[in-house]
């Protein structure tokens, strides 16, 4: 097998990492390190990664992965895993590309012919929802997230919270289901009465109700409500997961694939949260190489639910022109008909990125900072 040949990295707008690998017959693959917030920490360790592995057989995958696993001593976290995730994700990308399949073929192939998907509505601060759920009933979504709250108070009044049921049951009305996402921004005071608060209304699931270094309380919280519980974008690994799959506290199982280890590991968690009876609905409000290496893991597992989109999401409008869209070739890949999106037909990840876009708008992009919430005391709260 050639071995590879070079590794580079491009921060591009609005704040994603991509990365491409090459091999020495001019093979190449592209993959996705994005860790919102901390653009510069990861490409850190990417510059490390990239001395240890060039020169690996760029087929030896899985050795790559354990060799930036197990030899490091120190291992698990976001900022390394996301470096590992976009190498892997690549690597994948390459070996498809060059057997001339799309991954899922490697996969063990699809199980499932579409993918349902969601879209973000609402913002940070959440708002004018129903305007922006006709918008994207209009452009073929049938379910969609939105925050739960604005930054709220370790304990805060009541009254705080009657707006968010009021959002979900106008955006129910309107035809769609609705994702309720925490954020974490609530702790246990506020979380367990806006759970119960929302489970009349049947909301599609409920996420990280509290931060994922809780597991007791949302233990505690599964066990107040029937609404589904979701939560995994801040779980790096089959290790971190395996807690809440053992103490039956969540429902559908959220990993993104640029923050746990890349397809490798987003497969291996999957088959681990099958065996618990949890679904797997893709953590993915980042850009296309994300999404279309979600997607490619999604058609191949039997325990997917949904894919989350970013597609129009407030952090690409807020950061200026470039959207999920930008940086592929054919953004029809994407397209969302009914509720779903199509299983792509290309080999690889079933996109060709737009090389040249990505080069242009990586000299000069800017690493994109973490949003900050302050209460009127002028303490940190949660964003």
């Amino acid at each position: 097998m050639p071995k590879i040949k070079s590794i580079e990295y491009f921060r591009v707008l609005p704040r994603w990492l991509f990365v491409k690998i090459c091999d020495e017959e001019g093979n190449y693959g592209w993959g996705e390190s994005t860790l919102e917030g901390h653009t510069e920490a990861v490409e850190g360790t990417l510059n490390a990664l990239i001395k240890r592995f060039i020169g690996f057989e760029a087929g030896d995958i899985e050795h790559l992965w354990q060799t930036a696993w197990r030899l490091g001593f120190y291992r698990g976290g976001p900022v390394f895993m996301s470096a590992i995730s976009g190498i892997d994700i690549a690597l994948w990308d390459l070996k498809a590309r060059k057997l001339n399949v799309p991954l899922y073929q490697l996969l063990g192939g699809k199980v499932r012919n579409k993918l349902s998907v969601y879209a973000w509505i609402g913002g940070d601060r959440p708002r004018d929802v129903e305007a922006a759920a006709k918008a994207r009933i209009a452009q073929g979504f049938r379910a969609i997230k939105m925050n739960a709250t604005e930054d709220i108070n370790w304990l805060d009044s009541p009254s705080t919270l009657t707006s968010s049921v009021e959002r979900l049951k106008l955006v129910k009305s309107l035809g769609l289901d609705a994702a309720i996402d925490f954020h974490g921004r609530l702790h246990k005071p506020m979380a367990k009465q806006l759970a119960k608060a929302l489970e009349p209304h049947q909301p599609l699931f409920i996420e990280e109700p509290l931060l994922s270094e809780h597991p007791e309380g949302i233990k505690q919280i599964s066990v107040l409500t029937t609404s589904a519980i979701a939560l995994g974008e801040r779980l790096y690994s089959r290790w971190d997961v395996k807690r809440f799959l053992q103490d039956t506290s969540i429902d559908v199982l959220q990993p993104d694939i640029s923050h746990c280890g890349g397809v490798s590991e987003i497969k291996k968690i999957a088959a681990m949260a099958e065996a618990y009876d949890v679904a797997i609905a893709p953590h993915c409000p980042l850009g296309p190489i994300a999404l279309a290496a979600s997607m490619q893991v999604a058609l191949s597992i039997p325990n997917f639910v949904i894919q989350e989109m970013s597609l129009g999401i407030h952090y690409n409008t807020e950061a200026g022109e470039y959207d999920l869209t930008h940086y592929v070739k054919d953004p029809s890949v994407f397209d969302v008909k009914d509720g779903h999106v199509d299983a792509p037909l290309g080999v690889g990840l079933g996109i060709e990125v737009d090389e040249e876009l990505v080069r242009s708008v990586a000299k000069n992009a800017e690493p994109w900072l973490p949003k900050e919430f302050h209460g009127v005391d002028g303490g940190i709260r949660e964003w």
